[in-house]
């Protein structure tokens, strides 16, 4: 495992430690403007609003979306009078690396950030030999309070922007393109929904995302729909607005539990909509886009694994176009959640296979670096208040 160093900061607002002394933050509030957030006819507006020609909107865009450049020192050309104009109003800094790690060899690379208002959020980057997968935050928290998981724990603090979601992408597409993926091709393929955050209860940003990443350039990054997922614990409105907004990108439903006695304590969200209710939208969709619904199902000990849930959930799903993916869990420190042993997990395979359930179990990545999401964050946010000296001196020097 690489650890690199913590990166320092300048907040803005005080806390008081359980040591006594201060540390601060700032207040959640949206970034400024970015060039990620608008397309490329809005991008011509902002330019010419500043005094330069139309043109060099698509010349900052082929930097940023095109060659993957964040650094206005790299675009060199552009005047340098314009340039630092155009940079400083059209790309300023969103995202500053706290901590990054890697294992696997290098092949999954985590990156923890904080964002212009000090809120956290986290990304990883997965290489395997045909692929290269980001995996990105559309919230800094979340608000959905799953028990078992890290950023469920936290609490929601802000939606992010357009930019900060698709600034993480294009950050991790230049890490792929530099070839630092060991064993993986140097193009990220593939994005999805599944870091911090309830991608769906971030809507409108989340949909302008997806149509950013997937214009081509220099528009965006010119990735296919078809390698886009977008995760959910089942928010059925919204699950119904995506339906009709005739996009090809996988859904993930985190279902966790077939039956509504264990999922109103493992989705809260279940309490207002049920399990049936968010399966016949998650068929729906299916339905419309022709694309297979993806199961999501953490295996927890003695909690879900049971047998007879098994045969529930293939029931459930038996004839549907769906897939099952097995999520090992990855406990967070203190938990009392733990995964379920392997044979208890080869039978639950089993039973929903024998159903007729297409399943697989989840490749673990980056159990060592703290890699289900939200864990790295929690664990900056701890040090920061229960460390004393020595973690206030790390993170607010």
């Amino acid at each position: 495992m690489t650890i690199l160093p913590v990166i320092p900061i300048s907040p803005d607002q005080p806390d008081i430690l359980p040591s006594g002394l201060t540390k601060t933050r700032r207040r959640p509030s949206m970034p400024p403007r970015h060039l990620a957030d608008m397309d490329l006819a809005a991008r011509k507006s902002a330019v010419t609003s500043l005094g330069e020609p139309a043109f060099r909107a698509k010349q900052l865009s082929t930097h940023y979306f095109g060659r993957l450049v964040r650094d206005a020192a790299e675009m060199t050309d552009l005047p340098a009078g314009s340039r630092d104009r155009l940079t400083a109003d059209l790309l300023p800094t969103l995202l500053t690396p706290v901590r990054e790690q890697a294992c696997d060899d290098g092949a999954t690379r985590k990156t923890l950030w904080r964002l212009h208002d000090g809120a956290l959020v986290e990304s990883v980057l997965m290489g395997y030999p045909d692929r290269v997968t980001a995996c990105v935050s559309s919230q800094a928290g979340c608000g959905m309070a799953c028990p078992f998981c890290a950023t469920g724990q936290q609490g929601l603090t802000r939606n992010l922007s357009v930019a900060e979601i698709v600034d993480q992408v294009v950050y991790l597409a230049g890490v792929a393109a530099s070839g630092a993926v060991t064993g993986s091709p140097p193009r990220l393929s593939r994005v999805v929904f599944m870091g911090m955050g309830e991608p769906l209860a971030n809507y409108p940003r989340v949909i302008e995302t997806v149509r950013r990443l997937t214009a081509p350039a220099p528009e965006g990054l010119g990735l296919s729909q078809r390698h886009i997922t977008v995760s959910t614990v089942g928010l059925v409105p919204a699950m119904r607005r995506l339906i009709a907004e005739q996009l090809s990108v996988t859904l993930a439903l985190s279902l966790h539990a077939p039956d509504d006695d264990l999922r109103d304590e493992l989705v809260p969200v279940n309490q207002r909509w049920k399990v049936a209710e968010v399966l016949d939208a998650a068929f729906d969709y299916a339905a419309q886009t022709g694309r297979r619904v993806s199961i999501e199902y953490a295996l927890i000990r003695d909690v879900n694994d049971q047998p007879w849930r098994a045969d529930l959930l293939g029931r459930l799903l038996r004839g549907k176009l769906a897939h099952v993916n097995l999520i090992p869990l990855n406990p967070t420190p203190g938990s009392k959640w733990d995964a379920s042993p392997k044979p208890v997990e080869r039978e639950f395979v089993r039973r929903l296979q024998e159903a007729g359930v297409s399943t697989t179990v989840r490749d673990t990545r980056g159990r060592e670096i703290d890699g289900a999401c939200g864990q790295l964050a929690a664990g900056e946010l701890t040090d920061a208040s229960a460390g004393g000296a020595a973690a206030d001196a790390e993170v607010a020097q």
